[in-house]
C-alpha cells in the first residue's frame, strides 16, 4: 500500500512539475524569439494559461492530500482533541459538499465539448442529459491540434480534422481535478473519522523551517 502511494506521489509531482517547467520553457522561447528574431509564437500565451490552469486546479488536489494549504488554527489549538474533532469533521464535510458541486459543474461545462451527456438538475444531479447539444467541434483560439492528438477526431468531430486543439482537451482537468479534490476531501474526513487526524488543515512550513535552523545551530534560538 505504502509503495502504490509513493507511486501516485512522485506521478503527480512529476506532472506538476513538468507543467511548471514546460511554462517556464514557452514563455522563455516566446520572449527570445520576440526580441531577437522580430517574431512571435501565437500559441506561447494560450498554451501557457492552460498549463497554469492545470499547474493550480491540480496542485489543489495535491495540497489537500499533503496537508499544504494555509489555514488558521489558533482557536482549534485551545480546544480539547473531542472538540477539535467534532470541528474538523464539520469543515470537511463543507469542502466535501462544496467539492461536489464544482465537480457537477465541471462535468457539465467539459462533457458538451467531450460530445458527453451534462447531468440534470440544477444543484443536485437527477440525470443524464442525452438530448443536449454537443459541442465537439468547438476549437480553442490558437494552441494548433498537436498529431499524436488526431484519434479523438473520430471521438468527437465525427472523423472531421481539426485545425486547432478541440476544447476537450485542455478543459478535461476541470472534471478531472475537482474529482481528486473531491476523493482527496473524502480521504481525509476518513481519516479524522477514525480519529488518525483532528484537523483539516495541518501544514505549519514556517514552524518546521524554524526547527530546521534550530537543529541546525544546535537547538539554539
Amino acid at each position: 500500500m505504502q509503495t502504490r502511494h509513493s507511486m501516485v506521489d512522485r506521478i503527480e509531482e512529476t506532472l506538476i512539475a513538468a507543467l511548471l517547467g514546460l511554462m517556464t520553457v514557452v514563455t522563455f522561447a516566446n520572449v527570445v524569439a520576440r526580441y531577437l528574431f522580430n517574431s512571435n509564437i501565437l500559441w506561447a500565451l494560450e498554451l501557457t494559461v492552460f498549463m497554469f490552469a492545470w499547474l493550480v486546479l491540480l496542485g489543489a488536489s495535491y495540497a489537500v492530500k499533503k496537508r499544504a494549504h494555509l489555514g488558521v488554527d489558533v482557536v482549534l489549538n485551545m480546544l480539547t482533541p473531542p472538540a477539535r474533532r467534532v470541528l474538523a469533521l464539520v469543515s470537511v464535510a463543507c469542502c466535501l459538499v462544496f467539492s461536489l458541486f464544482l465537480l457537477k459543474g465541471a462535468w457539465d461545462y467539459w462533457s458538451v465539448f467531450a460530445e458527453l451527456p451534462p447531468t440534470t438538475g440544477r444543484w443536485l444531479p437527477t440525470g443524464l442529459n442525452f438530448d443536449a447539444r454537443g459541442q465537439g467541434w468547438y476549437e480553442v483560439e490558437s494552441v494548433p491540434m498537436p498529431e499524436v492528438l488526431r484519434f479523438v477526431e473520430d471521438w468527437i468531430n465525427y472523423g472531421e480534422e481539426y485545425e486547432k486543439m478541440p476544447r476537450a482537451i485542455p478543459y478535461v482537468v476541470l472534471p478531472l481535478s475537482m474529482l481528486l479534490l473531491t476523493l482527496r476531501f473524502a480521504q481525509v474526513a476518513i481519516a479524522i473519522w477514525q480519529g488518525r487526524d483532528d484537523r483539516l488543515v495541518a501544514s505549519h512550513e514556517v514552524e518546521d523551517e524554524l526547527e530546521s535552523v534550530r537543529a541546525q545551530h544546535g537547538g539554539q534560538d
